[in-house]
């Protein structure tokens, strides 16, 4: 696997009793700090850029800090945070509302000025607001507008800036539409200052802010007075799962991350629904309320392919299923000789889907035993049905992920060389030039590691031939809701599909669909307009594509058959029926922001790289 950067990891953390309930129980008031840590070290595979945490103090007196902050830049960032926040004088970071945010930017911007939570200041409580979110919003440039025009002037341009603003802009007319109420009342001084507090609702703020948000988002937010929420997507496309008991209520990106840290049942916890938001005022009492109409729910396949921990239940069985549907494909292309190959798999992400293959081919074995035992024709002899049930998969740890290795100085070949020797091989795994090879990864992005590592080094077995499975579809389209993969020409399949089109005369195509979706974009997407780069891949069948891409793949060197094959989007459904969002692979977006952002990198891609003009 090619690594992607991806979906950030958010945490947020409501303690229901006062502190002094959880040192007298648990021995230390930091007992929702020291939750918030396992919970952000739980999803470091989310975000390894940098991370940050807020925290709310609830009824300080004036002139002490109730609202802290802190974040760090880099891999080490989790550990630089706590390790900081434990020097510091005591009641730093001591409260009863955390928030967290692992980061990984899809956007190239980095430094600590990107890292979130961001915040923004006031001297009355309910105003000062933190944000933070695991998201991408394809229309930046609208909701910076509408800001604009509403007279505001951001300081950056970057989306979670932009956010910011929009969100705060929207919570100052909360606490005015309340302040006015409250000052026809009568009320004065901080008499008016706890009404604003009590009856201030951020469910307005967000009906009135997020309405115009076109992406993927788990956006969670607290202010100064101790109010809280966690929003999701009206399509489900980001994920966010949530747990409540009478001391805490805990929500992350993940829910293994939960039962871990809580030591609570799957069954336990809660997953935030399409649209809807988890609230939490100051006094800690708790409710669900539906923000936006929920869209079609296109949940993120790649949560369950890649990106999310494997320890949770359903996507354990999910990507045992992936594995699974690839058997089909598989037999034809090892001649069925099952005898003759040897399994194995890309550590270490694959090695469930790896679990899930060997779970395939035995039920096949099984089958194979049963129809020759049947062909005896007689009752089989102790020898017969020894030869017959003796008969087993062969697995082996063929593929070794050595260290981390670094290029340092080496240039050109030299390089290319050295990145070729991030895996090593178990020699004497196989048969050489007798026993077929069946490697499984769990996704083919670029291609670049199978091409300059992989299978020249797989090729030193001198196995009869290669096959390389991926236990996700062929990657054809960009992702704009959160994956780092925005460009088209990075795609192998998108690659293949336009040699494709050179070898078999049809590459006036391209200059068609360009011309189209040019005038789709000049015009404006809606909902009824259609995905013009589909026509690309049209002219194809998936086998066709897979072909290519075995063929662009296969390094000069290597002389024996090498034969890529992908799980089909069917069989994809099939294991996750529950995550039905598959655009990078199908090319149906689930809102007209990511249309309108592939059509502008087929644009950018017909003039930088093709030179259409």
């Amino acid at each position: 696997m090619e690594t992607l950067k991806h979906e950030c990891g958010v945490a947020m953390i409501r303690l229901l009793k006062p502190l002094s309930y959880y040192k007298e129980k648990y021995g230390t008031e930091h007992y929702g700090l020291n939750k918030l840590y396992l919970l952000m070290e739980k999803q470091h595979n989310r975000g390894q850029e940098g991370a940050g945490i807020a925290c709310v103090k609830l009824n300080a007196n004036p002139g002490d800090e109730y609202m802290f902050r802190e974040r760090a830049a880099g891999t080490t960032a989790i550990t630089e945070i706590f390790s900081k926040i434990a020097t510091m004088p005591t009641g730093s970071f001591l409260g009863e509302v955390y928030m967290g945010h692992l980061r990984y930017s899809t956007t190239g911007k980095s430094g600590l000025d990107y890292i979130h939570p961001f915040l923004r200041r006031n001297n009355w409580r309910a105003n000062n607001l933190a944000l933070c979110g695991n998201f991408n919003m394809t229309n930046v440039d609208e909701i910076f507008a509408s800001i604009v025009a509403n007279g505001q002037h951001p300081r950056k341009y970057a989306d979670t800036h932009i956010l910011l603003e929009q969100v705060g802009h929207r919570l100052d007319r909360e606490v005015e539409r309340v302040y006015n109420i409250c000052v026809e009342k009568g009320l004065k001084g901080l008499d008016l200052t706890h009404a604003i507090e009590e009856n201030m609702d951020m469910a307005n703020v967000l009906k009135s802010a997020s309405p115009i948000w076109d992406g993927g988002y788990v956006m969670c937010g607290l202010n100064g007075s101790g109010e809280t929420f966690a929003v999701r997507d009206p399509w489900g496309i980001r994920s966010a799962f949530w747990y409540q008991d009478e001391e805490i209520v805990v929500l992350a990106s993940e829910r293994p991350v939960i039962q871990t840290v809580l030591n609570v049942q799957a069954s336990d916890i809660k997953e935030l629904q399409p649209g809807q938001a988890l609230l939490t005022n100051k006094h800690g009492q708790v409710r669900l309320e539906q923000i936006n109409q929920p869209g079609k729910k296109r949940a993120c396949s790649f949560e369950r392919i890649y990106f999310s921990r494997g320890s949770d239940v359903d996507i354990y069985k999910e990507r045992k299923k992936m594995g699974e549907g690839t058997v089909l494909q598989i037999l034809p292309a090892i001649d069925y000789d099952i005898e003759h190959t040897v399994f194995s798999y890309i550590p270490n992400t694959a090695e469930v889907a790896y679990y899930g293959l060997l779970d395939g081919m035995n039920e096949y074995l099984n089958e194979q035993k049963v129809k020759r035992i049947e062909e005896l024709g007689h009752t089989p002899n102790h020898e017969e049905l020894e030869k017959i049930l003796s008969m087993r998969i062969r697995s082996e740890k063929v593929a070794i992920k050595d260290i981390k290795l670094r290029t340092f100085i080496a240039e050109g070949n030299s390089r290319n060389d050295l990145a070729a020797h991030v895996y090593d091989i178990t020699y004497g795994s196989l048969t050489p030039n007798v026993d077929n090879l069946v490697i499984i990864d769990d996704s083919i992005v670029r291609g670049t590691t199978l091409r300059q590592s992989i299978i020249k080094i797989m090729n030193r077995l001198q196995p009869k031939k290669i096959i390389i499975v991926s236990s996700s579809p062929q990657i054809r389209y960009p992702d704009y809701y959160g994956i780092d993969m925005s460009s088209v020409q990075q795609f192998i399949a998108f690659k293949a599909a336009i040699a494709l089109l050179k070898d078999r005369g049809q590459y006036h195509l391209v200059q068609e669909v360009y011309a189209k979706v040019c005038k789709q974009l000049e015009e404006g997407v809606t909902d009824t307009s259609v995905n013009h780069v589909k026509e690309i891949y049209a002219q194809f069948s998936d086998q066709d594509i897979s072909r290519k891409i075995s063929e662009l793949l296969t390094p000069p060197e290597v002389k024996v058959p090498v034969e890529i094959i992908f799980l089909s989007v069917d069989e994809l459904h099939k294991a996750c029926p529950d995550h039905s969002g598959d655009w990078y692979f199908t090319g149906d977006y689930p809102t007209k922001g990511g249309l309108r952002m592939l059509n502008r990198a087929f644009i950018d891609y017909c003039k930088t790289v093709e030179n259409i003009k």
